[in-house]
């Protein structure tokens, strides 16, 4: 039998110093029931820290039994032995729950889940991977095995949560839409959201402000380059001698964003051709760097051209631009971040955004009008700088109680 003892000490000691003061709300929606569980995800939202503290607070008596194991792929346990000889030893000393961290780390990993599933059905298989991550693989087709789930950044509403002590709870978009006043005045009778809404903005997004913010924005640098230079060439098979130009391209990207995309322009100051340049703006997409939004989403196709670019979050904003960041343009980030999460979002051809192809969203500042959309139905205002609203003109803010 394998000896993976110093996986299970190793497994205990991570479970055992996680923190459970503050849990993403994501964890209440997964179904931690089902037999393959995958959770997606951008490097530094936080999947690692929600596996460890589920099995801490649900599941503690099992790890110390060693009946269930949090193990990381990257593991240097795992150049001797393979997943599958750490799937049958642990269920031979009778397991039951198997946490897999950073799959996408280890090669053909989808053969090995779907073996796993297929071969010990006794076994629950919890996995976490990079959002670059492709469920659908031409060798192992686990599209119809695992229950994925996709966990994003930090909304407005955890981090006030977080900040704050309270327990606010998300609002489905028609709520926001139909009943803002009197959730903006509940919320505000607790707390004063523009006492935390800029903190937010800049360093609120990524869970690892909590561990200093004096290295926050080098720990976001470190992230970025290990999606790019790392987790690109991994997932994506794409040459190591390429990044760097696709750094270039982020680089560009970033100085305005957001920026409506001219693809000519473009592929002239990057010296690429149109296929390659909309390749690197697809990968940039899936890696959670920067939201590509169309015109009309219906029948888009992999490689179509994006009307118009954002950087992924506001806080890649205060990055790469710092106080020189563009007012106007972090609101309409922030509302398109949000939005994103379980809402399908377009370019409006009348105003900013189309929702859910049914509500149009104009976004600005607090003494934004309606004359741009006072012709349309379902229309409303995403105006910053308030803290309550009436009729359509709606808080920005509160677009961070979404998820």
């Amino acid at each position: 039998m394998t000896d993976y003892t110093k996986l299970i000490e190793i497994s205990e000691k991570r479970v055992r110093n996680t923190k459970e003061t503050f849990v993403r709300s994501i964890d209440k929606k997964i179904n931690w029931n089902s037999r393959l569980i995958g959770i997606k995800g951008a490097r530094g939202c936080g999947k690692t820290t929600l596996l460890l503290q589920h099995l801490r607070n649900n599941q503690m008596d099992l790890v110390v039994s060693g009946k269930a194991l949090f193990v990381s792929l990257d593991n240097i346990w795992f150049t001797k032995n393979s997943l599958l000889d750490l799937a049958e030893s642990f269920s031979k000393s009778g397991g039951k729950l198997l946490y897999l961290d950073e799959v996408h780390r280890y090669g053909d990993w989808p053969i090995y889940i779907k073996n796993i599933y297929d071969d010990y059905p006794e076994l629950q298989v919890v996995f976490t991977g990079s959002s670059l991550l492709q469920i659908l693989d031409a060798r192992a087709d686990l599209s119809r095995r695992p229950v994925m789930y996709n966990m994003q950044g930090l909304s407005f509403r955890e981090f006030l949560n977080l900040k704050t002590g309270n327990d606010f709870q998300e609002l489905p978009l028609e709520e926001i839409l139909q009943n803002h006043p009197k959730h903006a005045f509940d919320i505000c009778s607790k707390v004063k959201p523009f006492e935390f809404f800029d903190e937010y903005l800049k360093i609120g997004y990524y869970p690892f402000f909590l561990e200093g913010l004096d290295t926050y924005y080098m720990k976001l640098e470190e992230t970025i380059n290990m999606i790019l230079d790392v987790e690109l060439p991994l997932l994506r098979k794409i040459d190591i001698s390429y990044v760097p130009k696709i750094k270039k391209l982020l680089a560009i990207i970033a100085e305005s964003s957001p920026v409506m995309l001219n693809t000519s322009k473009m592929s002239g100051a990057m010296e690429l051709n149109r296929t390659t340049l909309l390749s690197y703006l697809k990968n940039l997409t899936d890696a959670k760097l920067i939201d590509s939004l169309f015109k009309d989403l219906k029948g888009v196709s992999s490689l179509q051209k994006p009307d118009k670019i954002f950087l992924e979050n506001t806080n890649l904003m205060y990055l790469f631009q710092g106080e020189k960041a563009n007012e106007g343009n972090v609101r309409e980030t922030f509302l398109v971040n949000q939005l994103s999460y379980n809402q399908t979002v377009e370019l409006s051809e009348v105003s900013d955004f189309l929702v859910n192809d049914k509500y149009t969203i104009e976004c600005g500042g607090k003494n934004k009008t309606g004359e741009q959309i006072k012709t349309l139905k379902n229309a409303f205002i995403a105006a910053d700088g308030i803290e309550t609203g009436n009729g359509s003109k709606i808080p920005l803010w509160l677009f961070g109680f979404l998820y």
